[in-house]
């Protein structure tokens, strides 16, 4: 009898207790629930926001955080191409921010110069293509490949013999960042870059880095020899720059530079910038063959290996853009950087004042003189204030963020997504375990279904004097670890010669002495008379065990299957060892190599997308085994 105040109502120690009781339940749900959601959250992240442990990701919130991740996928997680393209010194990704002023005007100039010129694809690289400390599949590489598995049906090796690639499965499918600024890095021609710069050009703008060699000048030229202190800079060229930002990196040698300036540039082109961006005066024609002759003495030599048919040096002409590969492209970078013929010790090469350095950054500037004239009618159509046009950057930080405002929602769905679809790609695309842990379950769930009930029936309907013997001895297996006996279950297997087999999978656990113990205990507590009225009625025993046994026990069974489900779902270990074949792992197996390629939020998407199948399975269990539970306490 409840304790009732005068009035009628529960006593006060009652209510604090219950409140108390009803606190600790909400706080033992929220060490539940609170994990599973920083879980959930951290499937999304990226190496940007990884160590936030918001419930609700902030990229979902706040458009700083979306920039960031968008900036770091943008330049392929990449922090040298980010500080290049930008010309800007900031420490990480994290501390990214977008500018407090863009210009659209001057954004505009930039997307209609790109659509006027229709630059050459190594004039800008695609973001989105690797993630080199997220360590997930990024939306283009996704893209890029889809569109490769629909065109070779799936085939790699179709693929492989068409492009020439070496790719053991789709899972290793990868394309290279791409590079295109130092002298070290050349530009490959194969049909699989070919098929890679046809995807590329169909990528929208906001998915473009631009070529910026003059950030590259200052960045990874500059400030790697001189340290980021303008002061240091400054006494040793003899300069008074006030900061980094106002060196200017000349198409031409400086006319009014200091000699350690000329000397810098110098050094820059001849020996550092990639030779796609050189270019040389024709003036210099006559030197490029003097060279040639030096270094072949006969054009027949030169012929045989550039595979040509001039008939004289005097028919070569002088390169204007260098080939990609080859011996034409060595010695043309012998040419720039200066060569020395070993026989005479005379050396060949341009001078410096034919030196001139053709990309985007300089091209735009060429093309706002060119539509405008004086920077004056520059500024005042643009709203800008530049002194000259050597001052004019390219403007792709603006363009990039007004991009990005108007595919918020679309890179929203696309970081809350991608990690998820990197799984279920390497699921679908790697291997059989799909296939094979839905077998396994099947067969697992079947049999302890069967067998088990079987065994505990007999034990129930025929009082045998050692059941109570058999139920001990079964439960004491209960004290071993799975782990123990996996050693001697592998070398049974072996003799059997059932390794690799289904069978191997579900032999070894399709009786369980603790299921066989459960089921016992309920098949007793069913009323006798059931079974006599039957065998009065003519039943036999099989139509008694299946009609009345089976059918009064679905709340025990919807929990011997629930069990024999979730073992056999996450059997992980045993699997692998008796299973070592690539064709028989389980699901279990291929989420752990995923793992062990992928970064944590791929792993936390892994996980959330393993425990799917476990869920599902235990929603349709629940509402009989409650009713197993409800309906006997209501009777």
């Amino acid at each position: 009898m409840p304790i009732l105040s005068p009035i009628g109502r529960k006593h006060p120690r009652v209510r604090a207790l219950t409140l108390a009781i009803y606190l600790l339940l909400i706080a033992g749900a929220a060490t539940m629930v609170y994990p599973f959601l920083i879980m959930i959250s951290g499937s999304t992240k990226s190496a940007v926001d990884m160590r936030d442990l918001d419930v609700i990701p902030r990229f979902l919130r706040e458009d700083e955080t979306l920039y960031r991740k968008y900036v770091e996928g943008l330049f392929n997680e990449s922090l040298d191409m980010y500080r290049i393209a930008y010309d800007r010194d900031d420490r990480s990704f994290e501390a990214v921010e977008p500018p407090p002023d863009p210009n659209p005007a001057l954004a505009a100039e930039w997307t209609r110069f790109l659509e006027t010129e229709q630059l050459p694809f190594y004039t800008w690289a695609l973001g989105f293509m690797e993630t080199r400390a997220s360590r997930t599949v990024p939306q283009n590489l996704r893209e890029f490949k889809q569109e490769m598995l629909s065109r070779y049906g799936r085939d790699v090796s179709l693929m492989n013999r068409d492009l020439g690639t070496e790719f053991v499965n789709w899972h290793a499918f990868f394309v290279l960042a791409e590079n295109y600024f130092s002298r070290l890095r050349t530009v490959s021609d194969d049909p699989f870059q070919q098929a890679f710069r046809a995807f590329k050009a169909e990528q929208p703008p906001h998915h473009r880095a631009y070529v910026s060699v003059e950030g590259f000048y200052k960045t990874q030229f500059l400030k790697t020899q001189y340290t980021r202190d303008i002061a240091e800079y400054n006494r040793l060229h003899g300069t008074e720059y006030a900061s980094y930002d106002d060196i200017r990196l000349t198409p031409r040698v400086p006319q009014h530079g200091t000699p350690r300036e000329r000397s810098n540039w110098e050094t820059f082109v001849r020996h550092t910038l990639n030779l796609l961006w050189v270019r040389v005066d024709p003036a210099a024609e006559p030197l490029y063959r003097d060279y040639l002759r030096a270094k072949y003495r006969d054009i027949g030599t030169l012929n045989r290996n550039y595979e040509t048919r001039y008939d004289a040096f005097e028919e070569i002409p002088l390169i204007e853009r260098p080939p990609f590969e080859g011996l034409a492209l060595s010695d043309w970078d012998a040419f720039i950087k200066g060569w020395e013929d070993p026989d005479t010790g005379e050396e060949y090469g341009p001078p410096v004042e034919a030196l001139r350095i053709h990309s985007p950054d300089f091209m735009f500037r060429e093309y706002l003189a060119g539509r405008y004239g004086s920077v004056d009618r520059l500024n005042e159509a643009l709203g800008t204030a530049f002194p000259s046009y050597d001052d004019v950057p390219m403007p792709q930080r603006d363009a990039h963020y007004l991009g990005f405002l108007d595919a918020r929602a679309d890179l929203r769905w696309e970081f809350a997504t991608r990690n998820y679809k990197a799984v279920f790609d390497y699921l679908v695309f790697h291997g059989r375990g799909i296939y094979v842990t839905a077998v396994y379950c099947a067969l697992a769930v079947l049999l302890a279904l069967l067998v088990n009930p079987m065994a505990a029936y007999a034990m129930s309907r025929y009082r045998m004097p050692s059941s109570y013997k058999l139920l001990l001895f079964m439960l004491l297996t209960m004290a071993f670890p799975p782990i123990v006996t996996q050693i001697p279950v592998f070398l049974m297997l072996r003799d059997f010669g059932l390794l690799n087999t289904f069978a191997a999978l579900v032999l070894p656990g399709m009786a369980h002495g603790y299921s066989i113990f459960l089921l016992k205990g309920f098949f007793d507590s069913l009323p006798r008379d059931l079974y006599e009225n039957a065998q009065i009625d003519g039943a036999g025993e099989w139509t008694m065990f299946w009609t009345i046994t089976m059918s009064l026990s679905k709340p025990i069974l919807a929990v011997i299957a629930l069990s024999a489900f979730t073992a056999a779902y996450t059997n992980f270990m045993f699997a692998l060892l008796i299973c070592q074949d690539e064709r028989m792992w389980t699901l279990m197996v291929w989420l752990y190599q995923l793992q062990m390629r992928s970064g944590q939020a791929v792993m936390y998407a892994s996980l959330i997308v393993a425990a799917i199948p476990t869920f599902i399975i235990f929603f349709f269990c629940q509402n009989i085994i409650m009713r197993g539970i409800v309906v006997p306490v209501e009777k």
